[in-house]
């Protein structure tokens, strides 16, 4: 009988690992596609319609895209805006998060009920470019804080980590002489790192992957960030660079500059999240067990 449930154990484990490997080759498949494309050359490319490993590397494509300094600068604008952009996010989600989660907090319930309805409905673009316009953020990088600074889900998530942590925490630290900030700084935040993490890298990707908002209130092409500057590469990879003066040899195709444009936007992200990615599960899934 126990050899019959070890049997059984080992085929079910066997079966799964089949399943879910097949499932991981599928899903890194299509990025592996997209790294082969960008070094491949453009004879390659069209006569393969998939393509994993090239045959012959060709690196025409990157030197397309990094032909002048626009490409470095507006990296830098991209990290500046999701460094700072994420800081404060996770300063103020935090301290609206931990607020929300005191019960004693007056008219707790009331404000929670604004900020679920922003989840369900919102002003829409164009009160929104007139706010950013009247406020003087048009062409500045403020532009692409202020107006996404908190997320009602993340906050929410947040929110039910704080419920989650157990009062006795909170009241030892009071007894010993600590204030809210106290409290919060050096007993809620230490002992909540798997959701601040998780948040931290939600907001991350939000303010690296911003795209519509800078279309929308950015119209100074060195403030560009990285997305916008990418897209303006795809669009003009037909003879010219991308600051309008002749490209000095036959441009590379167009399919092997967009797989290079995702690669380089794709690469910062996939750097941070293998340092986060352990507090990734925990944090989500403990944040959403309690409302």
């Amino acid at each position: 009988m126990v050899g019959d449930k070890s049997l059984s154990s080992r085929i079910f484990n066997a079966t799964n690992i089949i399943i879910l490997g097949i499932i991981a080759l599928l899903c890194i498949l299509p990025f592996i596609h997209v790294i082969g494309s960008s070094f491949a050359t453009g004879a390659e490319i069209a006569q393969r319609s998939f393509l994993l490993f090239p045959t012959q590397f060709s690196l025409d494509a990157y030197r397309y895209i990094f032909s002048t300094d626009t490409l470095l600068r507006s990296m830098g604008v991209s990290i500046g805006v999701t460094l700072g952009g994420t800081l404060w996010s996770m300063l103020l989600s935090v301290l609206t998060a931990y607020g929300l989660s005191r019960r004693d907090l007056v008219g707790r319930r009331l404000l929670m009920f604004f900020i679920v309805f922003t989840m369900l409905f919102n002003g829409g673009m164009i009160p929104t470019f007139l706010v950013v316009q009247q406020t003087g953020l048009i062409d500045s990088l403020l532009a692409l804080i202020v107006p996404v600074t908190i997320n009602a889900f993340n906050m929410i998530i947040l929110r039910s980590f704080f419920m989650n942590l157990p009062s006795g925490l909170e009241e030892s630290a009071k007894i010993d002489g600590c204030s809210d900030f106290g409290v919060l700084f050096r007993i809620v935040i230490p002992c909540s790192l798997p959701a601040i993490a998780t948040i931290s890298l939600f907001y991350a990707v939000t303010y690296w992957n911003t795209y519509m908002h800078a279309i929308l209130y950015i119209n100074d092409p060195d403030k560009w960030p990285v997305q916008v500057l990418l897209r303006q590469i795809v669009v003009l990879a037909t003879g010219l660079n991308y600051d309008g003066s002749e490209y000095t040899s036959v441009p590379p195709p167009e399919i092997s500059v967009k797989m290079a444009v995702i690669v380089v936007a794709t690469i910062p992200v996939l750097l941070v999240y293998p340092f986060l990615q352990k507090y990734f599960a925990k944090g989500a899934l403990i944040g959403s067990m309690k409302g």
